[in-house]
């Protein structure tokens, strides 16, 4: 039986023209500037971001935390959402390396924080108080399934923080999801952040790798962080390569993905003793929750010997994402076999 893995787009593997271009790819050592090939793709990463230059990361969650180091010093406080990626999921890497405290202001459902809850939230010069040096977006927003920040949005508050004295990063992992959602190039969505770091090794399906982009000043400063943390790769060009077609050949069908989440949220809706647990799917998250009579313990188990895989996490809903190893015709095997498993489900409950 054919396994559907929904967990995350992260599962996604390299593509044919990946595998080829890292076998053949010119490599030197990064940490001397010498890869040819690391060059070309910060070069690439920045151009697409309008920033000035990039820095290759082996993660997202390095390169946010690279973000964070560059722009603070131990005892500042920075702004993030009390849903946010850097806040969940990367382990207090902020607070356990770079000697700050995350201040947490709601998110909306849309992963919008409130303008004026920032304006309140940035202190006033107190000796009694730790600076606010760097507020911190996230766009696609994971844990709210996917959405989107628009570029309107994004510069007000942009204007906002800069006009008191604060960086901006944002989180883009997804952040080519969130310009094809909305029809821009990715570098409106960026155009006023002081950084973003995006990835390589989901939707984009590289093997490994995000970048960090920003100014040349910044990311000059960047540098000595990411080998501080020992991320100060040889030849890496190996990685570079993929990330290269990846960019060149990836980024525009994300949209497929998009369709296909659409069409999987609108399966889901149809099943009994399921509801969706957000009201668009502007991207490739899906986020659904069971009925209470059902056990999520035994709906997981049953999707297992199904042979479909969706990710449950810190009694969150249900989360499905859709990539380029998901097909169309994927997504609605998927939904019978999710249709039987809850059938089973209820019939067990009426006994």
């Amino acid at each position: 039986m054919e396994i559907i893995d929904l967990r995350s787009d992260t599962i996604t593997h390299p593509t044919p023209g990946m595998r080829q271009a890292i076998f053949e790819a010119e490599v030197g050592d990064d940490v001397y500037g010498e890869d040819a090939t690391v060059n070309r793709l910060e070069m690439m990463a920045a151009a697409s971001m309008g920033k000035e230059a990039a820095l290759l990361t082996t993660s997202g969650t390095q390169g946010n935390l690279i973000a964070v180091l560059t722009y603070t010093n131990h005892g500042d406080e920075i702004i993030v959402g009390d849903e946010a990626h850097m806040f969940w999921y990367e382990v207090g890497g902020a607070a356990a390396l770079g000697g700050v405290t995350m201040r947490t202001l709601p998110n909306d459902s849309c992963g919008r924080l409130n303008p004026d809850d920032i304006d309140r939230a940035i202190r006033d010069k107190d000796i009694h108080y730790p600076e606010t040096t760097l507020l911190c977006l996230e766009n696609t927003h994971n844990r709210c399934g996917g959405t989107v920040l628009t570029t309107d949005y994004t510069n007000e508050v942009c204007n906002l923080a800069h006009r008191r004295g604060l960086k901006v990063h944002l989180d883009g992992a997804r952040i080519f999801n969130a310009a094809i959602a909305l029809g821009v190039p990715a570098c409106a969505l960026t155009e006023n952040v002081d950084s973003v770091s995006l990835c390589l090794s989901k939707g984009l399906s590289a093997p490994v790798g995000s970048l960090l982009c920003g100014s040349k000043d910044s990311i000059e400063r960047a540098r000595k962080f990411r080998k501080m943390l020992g991320g100060g790769m040889r030849q890496a060009g190996i990685i570079a390569a993929a990330g290269i077609v990846a960019l060149e050949t990836m980024v525009d069908r994300l949209g497929e993905d998009h369709a296909n989440a659409r069409r999987l949220a609108q399966g889901l809706a149809g099943i009994k003793g399921i509801t969706l647990a957000q009201d668009n799917i502007p991207t490739n998250i899906v986020m659904f929750k069971l009925s209470p009579e059902l056990s999520a313990r035994e709906f997981m188990e049953g999707l297992e010997k199904a042979g479909v895989k969706v990710g449950l996490r810190d009694g969150r809903p249900f989360r499905a994402v859709t990539h380029c190893m998901v097909s169309s015709s994927d997504i609605d095997e998927a939904l019978t076999r999710i249709e039987t498993v809850c059938r089973r489900l209820r019939r067990r409950v009426q006994k």
